[in-house]
């Protein structure tokens, strides 16, 4: 079984692009689907508003869009929501330099206002921070943890792909590394861990496996080794070395992981060359092994997200893009490339039966 239906699509509603896919499940089963409306184009930076859709049917049907965060020109973005009891939290960031965070106490109908937390989220050293994105997690401890990712770099951090250099031949962005953002007091108080391994990897996403330990996914800095992951065996105060496993090629894009039982579920698009290849995995083992795998997107895709609707079925929350379009400007000289917003119903039935 898989179901599929487009919830944003670039060029709608007055936004040049959508990116930037995050979801949640709250304590009732709303479904919350989350991204970023770049106003004037696809890159990074401008103005970027932050939107949400909701489901109330496992992710059927869904309600009209709601912007939640518009501040001017300033750049809002990276969603990283996380569900603690009945309350959802949304960290966020803007301008990549100050971390936010609003609560929703009625399954995303509405918001408090935003709260900073900088001070406490990063160090003042980092250049750039980003929440997630993608989805955070409460712990079996009930700590709030929220994968994140920092630059120490002395300048802008540039567009895909990383460490490039500018026009003047000038390197632009500097060190990347994951880190965690977390709280134990149900977002009252807020710290952050160091750095995962310096200089190694960048956007992550974590999930806790049935023994407690914490299994981290990462995108690597390096696009000549397949995806990286790490183990923590404290809550995500420490963390172990980062290993790239070539079973699992990559481009350098963001990933998503999720545990359904003692199932773990892994999406990241697999064409170590490009963006494309959407393939979502399956592991029985702890993550030390994914014989389980089936490719959900075979043409150009990039991000994703992934969460366990309560009917029990997997949700992926991906971005496809255009090929065509990513070769033809539009009036401002930008190409579109990211065309739009897919969210994906499936069982695991259907990623076992990939071979059938």
């Amino acid at each position: 079984m898989l179901e599929q239906v487009c919830l944003f699509e670039s060029g709608i509603d007055g936004y040049h692009t959508y990116r930037i896919p995050a979801l949640a499940v709250s304590a009732r089963g709303t479904i919350l689907a989350f991204c970023e409306a770049r106003m004037f184009s696809f890159l990074d930076h401008g103005r970027i508003d932050l939107c949400l859709r909701r489901s109330f049917d496992n992710g059927r049907t869904w309600e009209p869009r709601q912007i939640l965060i518009a501040d001017g020109d300033r750049t809002c973005g990276n969603p990283c929501p996380v569900v603690d009891g009945d309350r959802i939290l949304l960290p966020f960031c803007k301008d990549s330099q100050e971390v936010f965070v609003m609560t929703s106490d009625d399954d995303g109908a509405s918001w408090s206002e935003s709260v900073e937390i900088t001070e406490s989220a990063k160090d003042p050293i980092y250049t750039y921070v980003g929440t997630g994105p993608g989805h955070g997690i409460r712990l079996q401890s009930g700590r709030l943890l929220f994968p994140s990712w920092i630059d120490e770099g002395s300048g802008p951090v540039p567009t895909e792909p990383w460490r490039r250099s500018n026009p003047d031949g000038v390197t632009v962005g500097g060190v990347q590394s994951s880190y965690m953002i977390f709280s134990d007091d149900h977002g009252a108080s807020w710290q952050h861990g160091p750095p995962v391994e310096h200089g190694q990897s960048n956007e992550c996403e974590v999930v806790e496996l049935a023994d407690g330990s914490l299994y981290m996914t990462l995108r690597g800095e390096s696009l000549e080794c397949g995806r990286g992951h790490s183990h923590s065996h404290d809550g995500g105060d420490t963390w172990s070395e980062i290993v790239f496993d070539d079973r699992l090629p990559q481009p350098g894009c963001l990933g998503s992981v999720i545990r359904l039982d003692d199932t773990v579920i892994l999406a990241h698009p697999s064409d170590p060359d490009k963006r494309a290849k959407l393939a979502i995995y399956a592991s029985t083992d702890g993550c030390r092994n994914w014989p389980a795998s089936r490719v959900l997107c075979p043409g150009a895709s990039a991000y994703s997200d992934l969460t366990i609707a309560d009917d029990g079925n997997i949700l992926c929350f991906y971005e496809v893009l255009d090929e065509d379009e990513l070769k033809v400007q539009d009036a401002n000289g930008l190409a579109r490339g990211y065309a739009k917003l897919v969210l994906a119903r499936f069982s695991k039935e259907w990623i076992d039966s990939a071979d059938a």
